[in-house]
Protein backbone atom coordinates (compact mmCIF):
# COMPACT_ATOMS: atom_id res chain seq x y z
CA UNK A 1 0.00 0.00 0.00
CA UNK A 2 1.49 3.14 -0.99
CA UNK A 3 0.36 6.89 0.76
CA UNK A 4 1.67 9.89 -0.35
CA UNK A 5 1.26 12.57 2.30
CA UNK A 6 0.87 16.37 1.71
CA UNK A 7 4.51 17.99 2.95
CA UNK A 8 5.07 18.98 7.06
CA UNK A 9 3.86 22.59 6.77
CA UNK A 10 0.63 23.52 6.82
CA UNK A 11 0.11 27.34 6.59
CA UNK A 12 -2.87 28.64 9.36
CA UNK A 13 -2.68 32.16 8.20
CA UNK A 14 -5.07 34.83 9.88
CA UNK A 15 -5.79 37.68 7.60
CA UNK A 16 -6.07 41.16 9.16
CA UNK A 17 -5.43 44.13 6.95
CA UNK A 18 -4.48 47.49 7.80
CA UNK A 19 -3.71 50.47 5.36
CA UNK A 20 -0.38 51.12 4.46
CA UNK A 21 1.75 52.25 2.13
CA UNK A 22 0.19 52.96 -1.37
CA UNK A 23 1.15 49.53 -3.47
CA UNK A 24 -0.10 47.37 -0.49
CA UNK A 25 -3.14 45.65 -1.33
CA UNK A 26 -6.32 45.88 1.54
CA UNK A 27 -6.77 42.00 -0.06
CA UNK A 28 -4.21 39.58 -0.14
CA UNK A 29 -4.20 37.53 -4.02
CA UNK A 30 -3.02 34.18 -4.14
CA UNK A 31 -2.17 31.96 -6.84
CA UNK A 32 -1.56 27.72 -6.61
CA UNK A 33 0.06 25.66 -8.73
CA UNK A 34 1.84 22.30 -9.15
CA UNK A 35 5.21 22.77 -9.36
CA UNK A 36 8.65 20.29 -7.79
CA UNK A 37 6.05 17.37 -7.52
CA UNK A 38 4.30 19.29 -4.74
CA UNK A 39 1.34 22.08 -4.68
CA UNK A 40 2.68 26.04 -4.01
CA UNK A 41 0.97 28.59 -2.60
CA UNK A 42 1.99 32.30 -3.56
CA UNK A 43 0.24 35.05 -1.37
CA UNK A 44 0.98 38.84 -1.84
CA UNK A 45 -0.54 41.66 -0.22
CA UNK A 46 -0.11 44.39 -2.93
CA UNK A 47 -2.27 46.14 -5.43
CA UNK A 48 -0.24 44.64 -8.96
CA UNK A 49 -0.79 41.25 -7.53
CA UNK A 50 -1.65 39.60 -11.12
CA UNK A 51 1.50 40.67 -12.91
CA UNK A 52 3.65 39.82 -9.79
CA UNK A 53 2.28 36.45 -9.32
CA UNK A 54 1.82 35.28 -13.04
CA UNK A 55 5.91 36.13 -12.60
CA UNK A 56 6.08 33.94 -9.79
CA UNK A 57 4.99 31.56 -11.62
CA UNK A 58 7.40 31.60 -14.75
CA UNK A 59 10.33 31.63 -11.89
CA UNK A 60 9.03 28.30 -10.71
CA UNK A 61 8.89 27.08 -14.08
CA UNK A 62 12.30 27.94 -14.86
CA UNK A 63 13.86 26.50 -11.61
CA UNK A 64 12.07 23.49 -12.38
CA UNK A 65 13.26 22.90 -15.68
CA UNK A 66 16.62 23.55 -14.49
CA UNK A 67 16.54 21.26 -11.69
CA UNK A 68 14.37 18.81 -12.31
CA UNK A 69 15.98 15.25 -12.58
CA UNK A 70 13.70 13.43 -14.48
CA UNK A 71 13.11 15.86 -17.35
CA UNK A 72 15.78 15.68 -20.28
CA UNK A 73 15.81 19.43 -21.10
CA UNK A 74 16.62 20.54 -17.74
CA UNK A 75 20.02 21.01 -16.67
CA UNK A 76 20.47 18.52 -13.51
CA UNK A 77 19.48 15.62 -15.92
CA UNK A 78 21.75 16.96 -18.75
CA UNK A 79 24.45 16.72 -15.98
CA UNK A 80 23.62 13.71 -14.84
CA UNK A 81 23.36 11.88 -18.23
CA UNK A 82 26.72 13.78 -19.85
CA UNK A 83 28.91 10.61 -19.60
CA UNK A 84 31.56 12.48 -17.19
CA UNK A 85 31.78 15.03 -19.77
CA UNK A 86 31.84 19.20 -18.06
CA UNK A 87 28.62 20.68 -18.48
CA UNK A 88 27.87 24.46 -19.32
CA UNK A 89 25.38 25.33 -16.48
CA UNK A 90 23.84 28.57 -15.05
CA UNK A 91 24.45 30.36 -11.96
CA UNK A 92 21.79 29.53 -10.53
CA UNK A 93 22.58 25.88 -10.71
CA UNK A 94 25.60 26.19 -9.85
CA UNK A 95 25.00 27.85 -6.46
CA UNK A 96 22.29 25.30 -5.54
CA UNK A 97 25.14 22.41 -6.27
CA UNK A 98 27.23 24.35 -3.95
CA UNK A 99 25.33 24.70 -0.87
CA UNK A 100 24.53 20.87 -1.83
CA UNK A 101 28.39 19.88 -1.47
CA UNK A 102 28.16 22.32 1.72
CA UNK A 103 26.31 19.84 3.51
CA UNK A 104 27.37 17.07 2.19
CA UNK A 105 30.77 17.86 3.66
CA UNK A 106 29.40 18.93 6.85
CA UNK A 107 28.30 15.96 7.34
CA UNK A 108 30.96 13.63 5.80
CA UNK A 109 27.98 12.17 3.41
CA UNK A 110 25.23 11.40 5.08
CA UNK A 111 23.81 13.74 3.17
CA UNK A 112 24.89 13.64 -0.16
CA UNK A 113 23.71 15.27 -3.17
CA UNK A 114 24.87 12.81 -5.66
CA UNK A 115 21.63 10.42 -3.88
CA UNK A 116 20.17 10.12 -7.23
CA UNK A 117 21.19 6.41 -8.29
CA UNK A 118 20.04 5.27 -4.57
CA UNK A 119 16.67 7.16 -5.38
CA UNK A 120 16.35 5.42 -8.64
CA UNK A 121 16.66 2.11 -7.16
CA UNK A 122 13.95 2.83 -4.68
CA UNK A 123 12.11 4.31 -7.23
CA UNK A 124 10.62 6.91 -4.88
CA UNK A 125 10.33 9.47 -8.56
CA UNK A 126 7.66 6.69 -9.76
CA UNK A 127 4.50 5.83 -8.91
CA UNK A 128 5.26 2.31 -7.79
CA UNK A 129 8.45 2.57 -5.24
CA UNK A 130 9.48 -0.88 -3.80
CA UNK A 131 12.34 -2.11 -1.86
CA UNK A 132 15.25 -2.59 -4.30
CA UNK A 133 17.48 -5.96 -4.16
CA UNK A 134 20.63 -6.07 -2.31
CA UNK A 135 23.03 -6.45 -5.13
CA UNK A 136 21.21 -3.24 -7.06
CA UNK A 137 21.57 -1.25 -3.57
CA UNK A 138 25.34 -2.43 -3.25
CA UNK A 139 25.52 -1.31 -6.95
CA UNK A 140 23.52 2.02 -6.39
CA UNK A 141 25.66 2.58 -3.42
CA UNK A 142 28.88 2.38 -5.46
CA UNK A 143 28.12 5.30 -7.70
CA UNK A 144 27.37 7.72 -4.28
CA UNK A 145 29.68 10.18 -3.10
CA UNK A 146 29.86 14.15 -2.86
CA UNK A 147 33.32 13.93 -4.21
CA UNK A 148 32.46 13.02 -8.01
CA UNK A 149 30.94 16.50 -8.21
CA UNK A 150 33.88 18.42 -9.93
CA UNK A 151 33.16 22.20 -10.29
CA UNK A 152 35.77 24.34 -12.80
CA UNK A 153 34.48 27.91 -13.50
CA UNK A 154 31.12 27.88 -15.07
CA UNK A 155 31.18 23.99 -16.00
CA UNK A 156 30.46 20.94 -13.86
CA UNK A 157 31.07 17.52 -14.37
CA UNK A 158 30.89 13.97 -12.63
CA UNK A 159 33.58 12.26 -12.26
CA UNK A 160 31.88 8.76 -12.48
CA UNK A 161 29.88 8.52 -14.85
CA UNK A 162 27.12 6.53 -13.25
CA UNK A 163 26.95 8.97 -10.24
CA UNK A 164 24.05 11.21 -10.64
CA UNK A 165 23.21 14.77 -8.86
CA UNK A 166 19.96 15.06 -7.03
CA UNK A 167 18.74 18.84 -5.74
CA UNK A 168 15.63 17.68 -3.88
CA UNK A 169 17.28 18.19 -0.09
CA UNK A 170 17.58 21.61 -1.20
CA UNK A 171 16.05 23.03 -4.55
CA UNK A 172 12.70 24.00 -2.98
CA UNK A 173 14.41 26.20 -0.34
CA UNK A 174 16.49 28.33 -3.01
CA UNK A 175 13.66 28.80 -5.35
CA UNK A 176 11.99 30.25 -2.46
CA UNK A 177 15.10 32.21 -1.89
CA UNK A 178 14.73 33.62 -5.26
CA UNK A 179 11.10 34.34 -5.28
CA UNK A 180 11.63 36.51 -2.04
CA UNK A 181 14.39 38.49 -3.81
CA UNK A 182 12.10 38.99 -7.22
CA UNK A 183 9.16 40.03 -4.84
CA UNK A 184 11.28 42.60 -2.75
CA UNK A 185 12.56 43.84 -6.36
CA UNK A 186 8.88 44.58 -7.28
CA UNK A 187 8.60 46.48 -3.73
CA UNK A 188 6.49 43.97 -2.22
CA UNK A 189 6.52 44.39 1.31
CA UNK A 190 4.12 41.51 2.70
CA UNK A 191 4.27 38.43 0.94
CA UNK A 192 4.22 34.27 2.18
CA UNK A 193 5.70 31.93 0.13
CA UNK A 194 4.85 28.36 0.27
CA UNK A 195 6.61 25.50 -1.50
CA UNK A 196 4.92 22.14 0.28
CA UNK A 197 6.95 21.88 3.08
CA UNK A 198 9.15 25.02 2.62
CA UNK A 199 7.49 28.28 4.04
CA UNK A 200 9.04 31.55 3.75
CA UNK A 201 7.88 35.14 4.33
CA UNK A 202 8.50 37.83 3.41
CA UNK A 203 7.95 40.66 6.23
CA UNK A 204 4.76 39.77 8.20
CA UNK A 205 1.38 40.47 7.90
CA UNK A 206 0.37 44.28 7.08
CA UNK A 207 -0.51 45.03 10.27
CA UNK A 208 2.30 44.27 11.45
CA UNK A 209 2.06 40.94 13.54
CA UNK A 210 3.78 37.70 12.02
CA UNK A 211 2.41 34.87 10.12
CA UNK A 212 1.51 31.61 11.87
CA UNK A 213 1.89 28.49 10.14
CA UNK A 214 1.10 25.18 11.57
CA UNK A 215 3.50 22.22 11.89
CA UNK A 216 1.56 19.22 10.30
CA UNK A 217 1.26 16.12 13.37
CA UNK A 218 3.27 13.30 11.57
CA UNK A 219 0.73 11.06 10.15
CA UNK A 220 -2.48 12.70 10.67
CA UNK A 221 -4.93 14.53 8.31
CA UNK A 222 -3.94 17.37 6.45
CA UNK A 223 -4.48 19.96 8.83
CA UNK A 224 -3.96 18.86 12.09
CA UNK A 225 -1.35 20.12 13.79
CA UNK A 226 0.68 19.41 16.73
CA UNK A 227 2.60 23.12 17.47
CA UNK A 228 3.37 26.53 15.66
CA UNK A 229 5.68 28.84 14.40
CA UNK A 230 5.39 32.54 14.06
CA UNK A 231 7.27 33.70 10.82
CA UNK A 232 8.28 37.35 10.03
CA UNK A 233 11.39 37.56 7.47
CA UNK A 234 11.98 33.84 8.30
CA UNK A 235 11.33 30.79 6.54
CA UNK A 236 10.31 27.06 7.93
CA UNK A 237 11.21 24.26 6.36
CA UNK A 238 10.30 20.86 7.42
CA UNK A 239 11.65 17.27 6.36
CA UNK A 240 9.74 13.79 8.07
CA UNK A 241 8.95 10.42 7.37
CA UNK A 242 5.17 11.15 6.56
CA UNK A 243 5.48 12.83 3.77
CA UNK A 244 6.41 10.42 0.97
CA UNK A 245 6.11 6.67 2.10
CA UNK A 246 4.79 2.96 1.29
CA UNK A 247 4.84 0.34 2.51
CA UNK A 248 5.32 -3.15 1.72
CA UNK A 249 5.24 -6.57 3.47
CA UNK A 250 3.80 -5.05 6.14
CA UNK A 251 6.97 -2.92 6.95
CA UNK A 252 6.76 1.05 6.01
CA UNK A 253 9.62 2.86 3.86
CA UNK A 254 10.08 6.61 3.88
CA UNK A 255 12.14 8.35 1.32
CA UNK A 256 14.84 9.86 3.48
CA UNK A 257 17.43 7.50 2.73
CA UNK A 258 20.46 6.38 4.14
CA UNK A 259 23.60 6.93 1.92
CA UNK A 260 25.49 4.18 3.70
CA UNK A 261 22.59 1.47 4.17
CA UNK A 262 21.07 2.16 1.26
CA UNK A 263 18.30 1.94 3.20
CA UNK A 264 15.80 4.55 4.64
CA UNK A 265 17.21 6.01 7.87
CA UNK A 266 15.96 4.40 11.50
CA UNK A 267 16.90 7.28 14.06
CA UNK A 268 13.40 7.03 16.01
CA UNK A 269 12.77 10.88 14.17
CA UNK A 270 9.63 11.96 12.75
CA UNK A 271 10.15 15.03 11.76
CA UNK A 272 12.65 18.03 11.83
CA UNK A 273 11.44 21.90 11.29
CA UNK A 274 14.21 24.14 10.83
CA UNK A 275 13.50 28.25 11.00
CA UNK A 276 16.06 30.71 9.81
CA UNK A 277 16.65 33.70 7.48
CA UNK A 278 17.72 31.55 4.07
CA UNK A 279 14.78 28.95 3.04
CA UNK A 280 17.51 27.08 1.01
CA UNK A 281 19.86 26.77 4.33
CA UNK A 282 16.65 25.55 6.15
CA UNK A 283 16.01 23.11 3.52
CA UNK A 284 19.38 21.84 3.42
CA UNK A 285 19.54 21.88 7.50
CA UNK A 286 15.89 20.13 8.03
CA UNK A 287 17.42 17.16 5.54
CA UNK A 288 20.84 17.41 7.35
CA UNK A 289 19.56 17.21 10.65
CA UNK A 290 17.14 14.37 10.16
CA UNK A 291 20.35 12.66 8.62
CA UNK A 292 22.33 13.24 11.67
CA UNK A 293 19.51 12.43 14.07
CA UNK A 294 18.34 14.10 17.19
CA UNK A 295 21.38 14.70 19.15
CA UNK A 296 24.09 15.84 16.41
CA UNK A 297 21.77 17.13 14.90
CA UNK A 298 20.65 19.21 18.00
CA UNK A 299 24.15 20.38 18.26
CA UNK A 300 24.53 21.18 14.84
CA UNK A 301 21.92 23.95 15.14
CA UNK A 302 23.07 24.97 18.71
CA UNK A 303 26.58 25.57 16.60
CA UNK A 304 24.54 27.11 14.00
CA UNK A 305 23.88 31.03 14.42
CA UNK A 306 20.43 32.37 13.77
CA UNK A 307 18.95 29.03 12.93
CA UNK A 308 16.24 27.39 15.30
CA UNK A 309 14.44 23.54 15.44
CA UNK A 310 12.07 21.44 16.43
CA UNK A 311 12.08 18.13 16.39
CA UNK A 312 9.75 15.06 17.00
CA UNK A 313 10.56 11.66 17.60
CA UNK A 314 8.52 8.76 17.10
CA UNK A 315 7.02 9.16 20.70
CA UNK A 316 5.52 12.55 19.43
CA UNK A 317 7.79 14.14 21.95
CA UNK A 318 8.81 17.63 20.96
CA UNK A 319 12.59 18.87 21.35
CA UNK A 320 13.39 22.34 21.18
CA UNK A 321 16.64 24.10 20.40
CA UNK A 322 17.52 26.90 23.26
CA UNK A 323 16.69 29.83 21.09
CA UNK A 324 13.22 28.44 19.41
CA UNK A 325 10.20 30.33 20.24
CA UNK A 326 7.09 28.74 21.61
Amino acid sequence: MKKWKLPGILLLITILLVNGCSSISNEPASRTSTFFDTVITITVYDKNADHILDECMQLCKKYELLFSPTNEESEIYKLNHAGGQPVELSRETIEAIEIGLKYSQLTEGKFDITIAPLIDAWGFRSDSPSVPSDSAIAEAKNHIGYQNVKIEGNTVRLADVKSGVDLGGIAKGYIADRLKEYLKGQGVKHALISLGGNVLALGGKPDGTSFNIGIQKPFEETGVTISSVKLKDKSAVTSGIYQRYFEQDGVQYHHILNPVTGYPYENNLLSVTIICDSSAEADALSTTCFALGLKAGMKLIEDTPAAEAVFITSDYEMHYSSGYKK
